[in-house]
Protein backbone atom coordinates (compact mmCIF):
# COMPACT_ATOMS: atom_id res chain seq x y z
CA UNK A 1 0.00 0.00 0.00
CA UNK A 2 3.02 2.32 0.78
CA UNK A 3 4.61 1.42 -2.00
CA UNK A 4 1.61 2.39 -4.45
CA UNK A 5 1.23 5.51 -2.52
CA UNK A 6 4.44 6.51 -3.17
CA UNK A 7 4.51 5.28 -6.81
CA UNK A 8 1.56 7.97 -7.26
CA UNK A 9 3.13 10.71 -5.68
CA UNK A 10 6.05 10.42 -7.77
CA UNK A 11 3.62 10.01 -10.66
CA UNK A 12 1.59 13.33 -9.78
CA UNK A 13 4.63 14.77 -9.18
CA UNK A 14 6.02 13.70 -12.64
CA UNK A 15 3.56 15.01 -14.49
CA UNK A 16 3.19 18.03 -13.06
CA UNK A 17 6.83 18.85 -13.72
CA UNK A 18 6.41 17.83 -17.27
CA UNK A 19 3.37 20.19 -17.68
CA UNK A 20 5.36 23.15 -16.57
CA UNK A 21 8.41 21.99 -18.64
CA UNK A 22 5.85 22.25 -21.90
CA UNK A 23 4.37 25.68 -20.42
CA UNK A 24 8.29 26.81 -20.14
CA UNK A 25 9.29 25.19 -23.39
CA UNK A 26 5.87 27.24 -25.03
CA UNK A 27 7.16 29.56 -27.83
CA UNK A 28 5.56 33.06 -26.82
CA UNK A 29 7.61 36.03 -28.36
CA UNK A 30 6.29 36.61 -32.17
CA UNK A 31 9.39 37.62 -34.00
CA UNK A 32 6.89 39.07 -36.20
CA UNK A 33 6.18 42.02 -33.49
CA UNK A 34 9.91 42.91 -33.59
CA UNK A 35 10.37 43.61 -37.02
CA UNK A 36 9.11 46.50 -39.47
CA UNK A 37 5.45 45.85 -40.54
CA UNK A 38 5.35 43.52 -44.06
CA UNK A 39 3.06 45.01 -46.91
CA UNK A 40 3.29 42.80 -49.90
CA UNK A 41 2.15 44.87 -52.20
CA UNK A 42 4.40 47.84 -51.49
CA UNK A 43 7.49 45.29 -51.35
CA UNK A 44 6.70 43.70 -54.71
CA UNK A 45 7.15 45.83 -57.33
CA UNK A 46 4.31 46.15 -60.43
CA UNK A 47 7.41 46.39 -62.81
CA UNK A 48 11.16 45.21 -62.32
CA UNK A 49 13.83 44.74 -65.38
CA UNK A 50 11.81 43.28 -68.67
CA UNK A 51 8.80 42.35 -66.49
CA UNK A 52 5.70 44.29 -65.64
CA UNK A 53 1.74 43.46 -64.12
CA UNK A 54 -0.25 41.80 -66.75
CA UNK A 55 -4.01 42.20 -65.17
CA UNK A 56 -5.83 39.92 -67.47
CA UNK A 57 -4.67 36.64 -66.31
CA UNK A 58 -5.31 35.71 -62.54
CA UNK A 59 -3.19 33.28 -61.09
CA UNK A 60 -4.96 29.93 -59.44
CA UNK A 61 -7.46 31.01 -57.24
CA UNK A 62 -9.15 28.46 -53.98
CA UNK A 63 -12.55 28.18 -53.37
CA UNK A 64 -14.39 30.00 -50.78
CA UNK A 65 -14.07 27.23 -48.27
CA UNK A 66 -10.19 26.62 -48.40
CA UNK A 67 -9.29 30.88 -48.89
CA UNK A 68 -11.14 31.31 -45.89
CA UNK A 69 -8.95 28.67 -43.57
CA UNK A 70 -5.86 30.24 -45.88
CA UNK A 71 -7.35 33.98 -44.40
CA UNK A 72 -6.82 32.61 -40.81
CA UNK A 73 -3.27 31.57 -41.02
CA UNK A 74 -1.85 33.90 -43.44
CA UNK A 75 -1.79 38.19 -42.61
CA UNK A 76 -1.29 39.34 -45.70
CA UNK A 77 -1.36 37.26 -49.72
CA UNK A 78 -1.32 38.35 -52.77
CA UNK A 79 -1.49 37.07 -56.47
CA UNK A 80 -0.08 38.64 -59.87
CA UNK A 81 0.22 37.42 -63.12
CA UNK A 82 3.97 39.24 -65.19
CA UNK A 83 4.61 39.24 -69.01
CA UNK A 84 7.87 40.25 -70.50
CA UNK A 85 8.85 41.82 -73.81
CA UNK A 86 8.47 38.08 -75.67
CA UNK A 87 4.82 37.39 -74.30
CA UNK A 88 5.97 35.24 -71.65
CA UNK A 89 3.91 35.09 -68.79
CA UNK A 90 4.70 34.13 -64.74
CA UNK A 91 2.56 34.04 -62.33
CA UNK A 92 3.74 34.92 -58.47
CA UNK A 93 1.72 34.49 -55.24
CA UNK A 94 3.02 35.04 -52.38
CA UNK A 95 1.36 34.14 -48.79
CA UNK A 96 2.82 35.93 -45.56
CA UNK A 97 2.09 34.61 -42.00
CA UNK A 98 3.07 36.36 -38.71
CA UNK A 99 2.61 33.15 -36.79
CA UNK A 100 4.23 30.28 -37.67
CA UNK A 101 4.09 28.00 -34.82
CA UNK A 102 1.89 25.76 -36.71
CA UNK A 103 3.04 23.82 -39.80
CA UNK A 104 3.06 25.79 -42.75
CA UNK A 105 3.45 22.75 -45.15
CA UNK A 106 -0.17 21.97 -44.87
CA UNK A 107 -0.83 24.53 -47.06
CA UNK A 108 2.03 23.84 -49.90
CA UNK A 109 0.88 24.04 -53.06
CA UNK A 110 0.80 20.08 -53.60
CA UNK A 111 -2.06 20.24 -51.34
CA UNK A 112 -3.76 23.43 -52.45
CA UNK A 113 -3.22 22.42 -56.38
CA UNK A 114 -4.75 18.96 -55.76
CA UNK A 115 -7.59 20.57 -53.86
CA UNK A 116 -8.63 22.09 -57.23
CA UNK A 117 -8.12 19.14 -59.65
CA UNK A 118 -4.45 18.87 -60.19
CA UNK A 119 -2.48 16.02 -60.43
CA UNK A 120 0.89 16.54 -59.44
CA UNK A 121 2.83 14.36 -61.53
CA UNK A 122 6.60 15.63 -60.73
CA UNK A 123 8.02 17.26 -57.32
CA UNK A 124 11.61 17.85 -56.71
CA UNK A 125 13.90 19.74 -54.62
CA UNK A 126 16.05 21.97 -56.20
CA UNK A 127 19.06 24.95 -55.93
CA UNK A 128 18.53 27.78 -57.69
CA UNK A 129 21.56 29.88 -57.91
CA UNK A 130 20.91 34.03 -57.50
CA UNK A 131 24.18 36.52 -56.39
CA UNK A 132 23.10 36.48 -52.72
CA UNK A 133 23.58 32.63 -52.74
CA UNK A 134 21.77 29.12 -53.71
CA UNK A 135 18.17 29.07 -52.88
CA UNK A 136 16.58 25.82 -51.54
CA UNK A 137 13.26 25.74 -53.97
CA UNK A 138 10.79 22.76 -54.41
CA UNK A 139 9.85 22.38 -58.06
CA UNK A 140 6.25 20.81 -59.25
CA UNK A 141 4.76 19.89 -62.27
CA UNK A 142 0.66 20.15 -62.01
CA UNK A 143 -1.56 19.36 -65.08
CA UNK A 144 -5.42 19.55 -65.41
CA UNK A 145 -6.68 18.63 -69.05
CA UNK A 146 -4.82 20.48 -71.32
CA UNK A 147 -3.36 22.81 -68.74
CA UNK A 148 0.35 22.05 -67.95
CA UNK A 149 1.47 24.13 -65.30
CA UNK A 150 5.75 24.02 -64.31
CA UNK A 151 5.95 25.28 -60.50
CA UNK A 152 8.48 26.73 -58.55
CA UNK A 153 8.17 28.04 -54.99
CA UNK A 154 10.06 27.87 -51.52
CA UNK A 155 8.95 28.45 -47.74
CA UNK A 156 11.10 31.28 -45.49
CA UNK A 157 10.87 30.78 -42.27
CA UNK A 158 12.27 33.76 -39.98
CA UNK A 159 15.50 34.38 -41.10
CA UNK A 160 16.33 31.71 -43.45
CA UNK A 161 14.67 30.36 -46.40
CA UNK A 162 13.95 26.33 -46.36
CA UNK A 163 12.84 23.22 -48.07
CA UNK A 164 8.81 22.35 -46.64
CA UNK A 165 9.20 19.10 -44.61
CA UNK A 166 12.07 17.96 -42.34
CA UNK A 167 14.12 21.18 -42.61
CA UNK A 168 10.96 23.89 -42.47
CA UNK A 169 9.76 22.26 -39.06
CA UNK A 170 13.55 21.92 -37.87
CA UNK A 171 13.25 25.69 -38.35
CA UNK A 172 10.19 26.33 -36.45
CA UNK A 173 12.03 24.35 -33.57
CA UNK A 174 15.10 26.35 -33.57
CA UNK A 175 13.27 29.47 -33.10
CA UNK A 176 11.04 27.66 -30.38
CA UNK A 177 14.08 26.67 -28.45
CA UNK A 178 14.81 30.29 -28.06
CA UNK A 179 11.21 31.18 -26.60
CA UNK A 180 9.99 32.85 -30.19
CA UNK A 181 7.59 32.50 -32.83
CA UNK A 182 8.87 33.05 -36.27
CA UNK A 183 7.01 34.40 -38.92
CA UNK A 184 7.29 32.87 -42.46
CA UNK A 185 6.67 33.75 -46.52
CA UNK A 186 5.55 30.80 -49.04
CA UNK A 187 6.55 32.58 -52.47
CA UNK A 188 4.93 30.70 -55.35
CA UNK A 189 5.83 30.85 -59.21
CA UNK A 190 4.56 28.89 -62.20
CA UNK A 191 3.85 29.26 -65.56
CA UNK A 192 1.19 27.34 -68.25
CA UNK A 193 3.84 25.86 -70.92
CA UNK A 194 4.49 22.44 -72.24
CA UNK A 195 8.04 22.44 -72.51
CA UNK A 196 9.34 22.02 -68.65
CA UNK A 197 12.28 22.72 -68.46
CA UNK A 198 12.05 25.93 -70.44
CA UNK A 199 9.32 26.74 -68.17
CA UNK A 200 11.99 26.52 -64.81
CA UNK A 201 14.46 28.42 -66.79
CA UNK A 202 12.50 31.12 -67.12
CA UNK A 203 10.95 30.72 -63.27
CA UNK A 204 14.54 30.81 -62.30
CA UNK A 205 15.53 33.80 -64.75
CA UNK A 206 12.05 35.62 -63.19
CA UNK A 207 13.17 35.25 -59.74
CA UNK A 208 16.79 36.77 -60.03
CA UNK A 209 15.42 39.44 -61.72
CA UNK A 210 12.74 39.86 -58.90
CA UNK A 211 14.98 39.75 -56.17
CA UNK A 212 17.19 42.14 -57.77
CA UNK A 213 14.51 44.45 -57.84
CA UNK A 214 13.81 44.55 -54.52
CA UNK A 215 16.30 46.63 -51.93
CA UNK A 216 18.09 44.71 -48.95
CA UNK A 217 15.02 44.68 -46.17
CA UNK A 218 12.85 43.01 -48.58
CA UNK A 219 15.01 40.57 -50.23
CA UNK A 220 15.58 39.08 -46.75
CA UNK A 221 12.17 38.96 -45.76
CA UNK A 222 11.53 37.29 -49.10
CA UNK A 223 14.69 34.82 -49.29
CA UNK A 224 16.13 35.44 -45.69
CA UNK A 225 20.05 35.61 -45.70
CA UNK A 226 20.76 32.96 -47.57
CA UNK A 227 24.53 30.88 -46.67
CA UNK A 228 23.96 32.08 -42.87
Amino acid sequence: MKRSLITSIIMGMLMVLSGALTLALTPTAKIADQRETLDLKTMIPDKFGDWETDESIIPLQVDAEKQAKLDRIYNQTMAKTYVNTLGERIMLSVAYGGDQSDNLAVHKPEVCYYAQGFEITKAFADELFTQHGELPVKRLLAIKGNRNEPITYWVTVGDKAVLPGINQKLQQLRYGLTGSVPDGILVRVSSIDIDNDKAYQLQTSFIQDLLSALDVKGRIRLIGALGV
